[in-house]
């Protein structure tokens, strides 16, 4: 087995245990529409920031010197995690922000004693900043996806998904740094390597999905999407790379019309009312789902920390 899948799940391990105070098990739900033994949720919208974020923003606060001082950027969930973290640990935080984020989501992470900088329209304009600020004041920086103790922190939700069901035949979960499919997808092919790790990318903004297949990090278009979690560029020195490119077995593109299609059936039909991010894995499970019949399947629902003047019309639209 490559050795960076049985590193990476062996940090996993480690980290849960650091971060057991600080999150939620998330619950492990039989789907209404299609019944449990087709297919499953994993509820991270249920998760105690609304998103899984906290998971590896907990397991990187937990790792570092108290002392330090820290600065990270987000389009908004990891930044609600890491302050979240932060807060409670009282390490000192600077998070970067791109002005495109959602006002929820940045009265959350307002709410919490850490520094606030607004830069740039996109997640990766704020993330070359907070490198930049790092550099200029001394801080350490903490990328959002590209850290191992943060992709440590997100493989634990798939340590909770092998205690929680007896076979999982596929993982559909979204793609945007690759931090969580990482995490989940190395400790899933240390620990169940017959579970394939299907990765689900928006058109919109698919770096990861087009950097796997040139085989190097490239720079694509993002725009506008609904999907905004997964939203952005990578580092050119990503460890989230070669990571998805040896755990993930297949990876779905999805339009915006998928996207939103998703976000109302999950509403309607699930009764839960997800993000984009979120709902850009179901859209990917259901391009598949004609040839998985028989299969046992999972989709991670990756949080719900959604803004409801963009949300609410969709669901409202299909009502």
């Amino acid at each position: 087995m490559n050795p960076i899948i049985t590193a990476t799940a062996a940090d996993a391990v480690q980290a849960r245990s650091r971060i057991r105070p600080f999150i939620y098990q998330t619950p492990l739900l039989p789907s209404r529409e299609r019944g449990g033994e087709e297919l499953a949720f994993k509820a991270e919208n249920f998760q105690i920031t609304g998103s899984f974020k906290i998971r590896g923003a907990a397991a990187k606060m937990t790792a570092v010197d108290p002392g330090q001082a820290l600065i990270t950027a987000s389009s908004g969930n990891h930044g609600i995690g890491a302050a979240m973290a932060a807060s409670s640990i009282g390490q000192s935080l600077t998070v970067v922000l791109p002005r495109s984020v959602s006002p929820g989501k940045l009265a959350r992470i307002r709410s919490f004693a850490v520094e606030v900088v607004l830069h740039g329209d996109e997640a990766g304009e704020a993330e070359r900043h907070a490198q930049e600020l790092a550099r200029a004041r001394g801080l350490v920086y903490v990328s959002p996806y590209n850290d191992r103790d943060i992709i440590a922190g997100q493989g634990t939700i798939a340590l909770e998904l092998l205690e929680q069901a007896e076979r999982i035949d596929n993982v559909f979960v979204s793609m945007g740094g690759g931090g969580l499919i990482s995490g989940i997808g190395s400790v899933l092919k240390a620990f169940s390597p017959r579970t394939r790790v299907i990765g689900v990318s928006a058109a919109a903004s698919m770096a990861l999905a087009a950097s796997m297949e040139a085989g190097r990090i490239v720079e694509t278009e993002h725009r506008d999407t609904i999907a905004d979690g997964v939203a952005g560029g990578l580092d050119e020195d990503s460890m989230t790379l070669p990571l998805a490119m040896a755990v993930i077995d297949e990876v779905v593109v999805c339009d915006e019309d998928a996207i939103v299609a998703e976000i109302a059936s999950i509403a309607l039909n699930e009764r839960q009312v997800v993000e984009g991010a979120a709902a850009l894995a179901m859209a990917g499970y259901r391009s598949l789902a004609h040839r998985l019949a028989g299969q046992r399947s999972v989709v991670v629902l990756c949080g719900s920390n959604f803004a409801p003047d963009r949300i609410m019309p969709l669901i409202r639209a299909d009502a």
